[in-house]
């Protein structure tokens, strides 16, 4: 079934399906509890979607030896956004000078900024670079692609930012980029928008186009073998909650479904002995697929609670994404099943926690709740630490609360949370 998937997301849009096709049939056969919900009510009805992904990924171990071939195909001089590992940076570079491409490095200390971009594209232009390769995590990752998709445009980045600027569209297409992952967690090798940082502000602002999402990408799960523990903790948790928001999302399709039926399995068996054991082949594997399968499932499925809290808290406090992720998975995942209990007992997505609690736990009758003391058990184990490590305190919460309730993945949750249940929420994440 997830081959099947994966062969329909090679293209950038996939064409409607009815909801009593074949391949909606097989996966409620394979899967009984999915459930096809409507767009607006939740409720079962019509299918329509659309399907973006980047428009070619190649997987497995082994595949960035594929890198120096696929950049060729787009220019000789690329910009290769990469994180601060210089090492590391240092393989891929020597690579690509192998074979006659002359790279220009721009490395990423952090989670990326409007600053960031600019600085970049500065350095893009001064060096007449004529594509990009992403080389990192989600930070370089997000850096590249908005590199890229600003490279030949005449206007200033914030006129295409959400939030802080009036989010216009780029008028044409940008450079192409190639997009490489380091980490297991975002997914952002197939997504379509960067996440930038407006620090003057104190908010994170999504950049948002159809000409930002990869030409290929390369996920290589090797590349993520050196991780250090918590790294692989926090971008693992964040590719869990990608999974989890989308398949409870009322976006979800019978795509998005099978995305997240494949991932979420696989981060229950691997993501704890990938932090473990960084040199378990066969976790980081899955990881890195779950990973990938989380990009494209919160693409055209949406998010939820967690990452409507996620922009907000990180754009008030240097939090990592990830740590921001596994701190509130846990008090908004109880929550939302704690209101649809109480406020829609018939709600389909207390059928989709079920099920997800079922993969999660091994256990064929788990209900809801059952899901909530896993996931609580498995960030105690992986140390995720508090937000008040980081400086987060009581008097931020209703600032947080205020602008979270505005966030375009609060649109996606299964269920509309009150202030209270969010403040209640971000309380239990101090």
């Amino acid at each position: 079934m997830i081959q099947q998937a994966c062969e329909v997301a090679r293209g950038t849009i996939a064409r409607p399906v009815s909801p009593r096709g074949a391949r909606l049939t097989e996966l409620q056969a394979l899967f009984p509890m999915v459930v096809v919900m409507d767009n607006a009510t939740g409720t079962s009805n019509r299918l329509q979607f659309e399907f973006a992904s980047a428009g070619r990924v190649l997987f497995g171990c082994g595949v960035r030896a594929e890198l120096p071939a696929m950049a060729r195909a787009f220019g000789l001089r690329p910009l290769v956004v990469t994180g601060r590992n210089y090492r590391r940076a240092a393989t891929v570079l020597e690579m690509l000078s192998a074979a006659g491409l002359q790279p220009v490095r721009y490395a990423v200390g952090q989670e990326p900024e409007v600053a960031t971009v600019r600085q970049g594209l500065g350095l893009a232009r001064q060096e007449q670079c004529d594509f990009v390769i992403g080389f990192g995590g989600g930070s370089a990752l997000d850096t590249a692609k908005a590199i890229a998709g600003l490279l030949p445009q005449s206007g200033e980045i914030e006129e295409h930012l959400e939030v802080v600027g009036p989010g216009r569209p780029l008028p044409r297409p940008g450079v192409p980029w190639v997009a490489v992952p380091t980490t297991a967690g975002t997914g952002a090798e197939v997504t379509r928008n960067a996440v930038l940082a407006v620090p003057e502000q104190r908010v994170k602002v999504s950049f948002r186009s159809p000409f930002l999402v990869a030409r290929v990408a390369l996920v290589d799960p090797e590349l993520t073998m050196d991780c250090p523990p918590e790294v692989t903790a926090a971008a693992g948790l964040d590719a869990l909650t990608q999974l989890l928001e989308a398949w409870v999302s009322p976006r979800a399709t019978f795509l998005t479904d099978a995305l997240c039926a494949e991932g979420l399995p696989r981060v229950a068996r691997s993501l704890q002995r990938a932090w473990a054991d960084g040199r378990d082949v066969a976790a980081r594997e899955d990881m890195a697929l779950a990973a990938l399968l989380s990009g494209w499932a919160l693409s055209n499925a949406g998010l939820g609670a967690v990452h409507g809290f996620a922009g907000p808290v990180g754009g008030l406090l240097p939090i990592p994404h990830g740590v921001v992720c596994g701190a509130l998975l846990v008090p908004v995942t109880e929550r939302n099943v704690r209101a649809l209990r109480e406020r829609a007992p018939d709600h389909p997505a207390l059928q989709r926690y079920a099920r997800a609690a079922q993969w999660l736990t091994g256990r064929a009758g788990a209900q809801p709740e059952d899901g909530v003391a896993w996931l609580r058990e498995l960030t105690r184990a992986l140390q995720i630490p508090r937000l008040s490590q980081f400086g987060f305190t009581a008097e931020l919460v209703p600032e947080v609360v205020h602008r979270a309730a505005r966030a375009n993945s609060m649109k996606t949750n299964p269920i509309a949370l009150t202030p209270d249940e969010l403040t209640g929420a971000l309380m239990a994440a101090l």
